[in-house]
């Protein structure tokens, strides 16, 4: 109660996972909690373990959502409604497909299409992402999601390791373009929520204190032992790929098992800890400490930097690398990613570096982004054996080859 500040009880809860996207929303409109228009009253609330399901404390608005799903099939987000409440518009998505846009009419059950937020996609063949759960070493359980190229038998298959940044985030049953690209091209992709991600309740959470790039990679590294026993990958071909702390992962994961990986693609990942903590922007200076407490303190501890840090385990990289980077990245300076791919040349090792100029941590120009999937399908077909379109120079696009 905001008045006195007493805890009234949990009017909602699941016993695996947390409110999903709290502070945001699976299509960017829909929040995860649905209140009344006009009362404020909560009436639903949006959970997510290995599949999104909204928990209703309003049972006519379950009643309509079923009704709804009994026409469409998919997750659904209620993106707005009148003040009486008898007039909706939904968006309505699925792992498979970037979502579709509804009108609903409350008294008449009626549902009438408004359109696709991507029409253009839809004329390609595409495949669910399938749950699974793995465990790990130590038997902590792993929320994860197998995509394999639509038609294609689930049987020793290339495949790519697709490690979400953070470390505090998650993969999820979303639809996610950067899958579909990837299982288009030939591959099956391995998407896994290792000890830390968010979502999972706080006791996952805390496991992953103090185990990034140690425990959090052995996670990804029993995933993909978990695929190879199924039958599902190749072990002779396998990529990973990431950006951020998961392009950190890939250089870490290509690090301590350079049997495991034979390529990896790395999106502004920071190969030096301590590099990168004393380059943070002066406005996450309020976020430091919790950085230290979640990772360890590696500004300030040369050897844990050293044992977390894959810049200082360069001899032990085989695997070709793809790396990229923005020049005016304020997480990830280019300064720590140059000693990185400088120490690589130094000890002879296959890299490939494209630098994007007027970019930071991430691509936002679409030119940019185009150069660099195009970057991407030509050197995981050279070394998974995909498909790949000819790569061509991308008009706009300020990529440096360096």
């Amino acid at each position: 109660d905001l008045r006195d500040g007493r805890e009234l009880g949990a009017v909602a809860e699941d016993a695996h996972a947390d409110v999903a996207y709290f502070s945001g929303s699976r299509l960017g409109l829909e929040p995860s909690v649905i209140c009344h228009p006009v009362t404020g009253a909560l009436q639903a609330v949006e959970f997510e373990y290995t599949t999104p399901h909204w928990f209703f404390l309003d049972p006519k608005l379950k009643a309509d959502f079923e009704s709804i799903n009994r026409q469409v099939p998919g997750f659904i987000g209620l993106v707005s409604r009148d003040n009486a409440d008898e007039k909706w518009i939904v968006a309505i998505q699925r792992s498979d497909a970037p979502g579709s846009y509804y009108a609903f009419d409350r008294k008449t059950k009626k549902l009438t299409k408004m359109f696709d937020s991507n029409l253009d996609i839809l004329r390609f063949p595409r495949a669910p992402k399938k749950p699974v759960v793995v465990k790990a070493r130590d038997g902590l359980e792993l929320v994860s999601y197998l995509t394999t190229p639509p038609g294609v038998e689930a049987k020793n298959l290339s495949l790519v390791l697709l490690i979400h940044g953070g470390p505090w985030d998650r993969d999820d049953d979303s639809y996610d373009p950067e899958v579909h690209f990837l299982t288009n091209r030939g591959y099956a992709v391995l998407q896994v929520n290792y000890r830390g991600s968010t979502g999972f309740g706080i006791k996952f959470f805390n496991a992953g204190n103090l185990q990034v790039g140690l425990g959090m990679v052995e996670d990804l590294f029993d995933a993909v032992h978990w695929a190879v026993d199924q039958g599902i990958a190749d072990p002779k071909r396998i990529a990973a790929m990431g950006g951020s702390m998961g392009g950190y992962a890939t250089l870490r994961a290509l690090e301590m098992r350079p049997d495991l990986f034979v390529c990896g693609v790395d999106e502004f990942g920071p190969a030096d800890e301590a590099a990168s903590f004393s380059s943070f922007p002066k406005y996450w200076s309020n976020i430091l400490a919790r950085w230290r407490r979640r990772e360890g303190d590696a500004d300030h501890d040369e050897n844990w930097n050293r044992k977390i840090s894959p810049f200082y385990h360069v001899a032990t990289i085989r695997a070709p690398l793809l790396i990229s980077q923005g020049t005016n990245d304020p997480r990830v300076s280019i300064a720590n990613t140059n000693a990185m791919v400088d120490a690589l040349r130094k000890a002879k090792r296959e890299v490939i570096y494209v630098v994007y100029p007027d970019e930071g941590h991430g691509l936002a120009r679409p030119e940019n982004n185009l150069d660099f999937y195009g970057r991407v399908e030509e050197f995981l077909a050279k070394h998974l054996g995909g498909r790949a379109e000819p790569w061509k120079k991308i008009n706009g696009s300020t990529a440096q080859l360096r």
